[in-house]
């Protein structure tokens, strides 16, 4: 940990920073399947899910940015490059899909996944004694279920219920 004149206990950034680098880990993995879902999809509806995969993917990015920036300010290293990422992420390797409604029904997946490992990171922040960054996971969690619902919609109703 670096010095910091942040009043936080160091046992509590020590804590907070090995929180953001595990959902750094995370975001980063969702922003890369992101951009595979945005590469490689085809299909009749393939205008609208290009460019909503790559608005969800921008929106991530911002995620990958806000966790890495309260893990620097709290004195911590932050680590997110591919191979720690590639160790670290708690979401599923994105499948090898070929159809629009495969990368709909993976990106869905990872989103929910993402979304449910926020409001953990919440829920530690707060047990932490750390509100900021319990306000910074409500953020990403709030956008990351407004992104998961965006993406569902492509989804028909027997597909979601198949899914969870």
């Amino acid at each position: 940990m670096y010095s910091t004149k942040n009043d936080l206990a160091e046992a509590t950034r020590v804590t907070i920073v090995t929180i953001c680098n595990n959902r750094l880990a995370d975001a980063i993995d969702l922003q890369t399947q992101c951009k595979q879902a945005h590469w490689n999809v085809k299909g009749q509806n393939f205008i609208a899910l290009h460019e909503l995969f790559d608005s969800v993917n921008e929106q991530v990015e911002d995620f990958v940015d806000l966790i890495a920036e309260r893990a620097a300010q709290l004195g911590g290293d932050v680590q997110g490059t591919a191979r720690t990422v590639a160790r670290r992420s708690s979401l599923a390797d994105y499948p090898a899909v070929r159809t629009a409604h495969g990368h709909v029904d993976a990106l869905s997946s990872a989103l929910a996944a993402f979304g449910k490992s926020a409001r953990e990171a919440i829920e530690h922040a707060n047990q932490a004694g750390d509100a900021v960054t319990a306000d910074i996971f409500t953020d990403i969690s709030r956008a990351t279920d407004k992104w998961l619902w965006f993406v569902e919609a492509h989804l028909d109703d027997q597909t979601k219920g198949a899914s969870r």
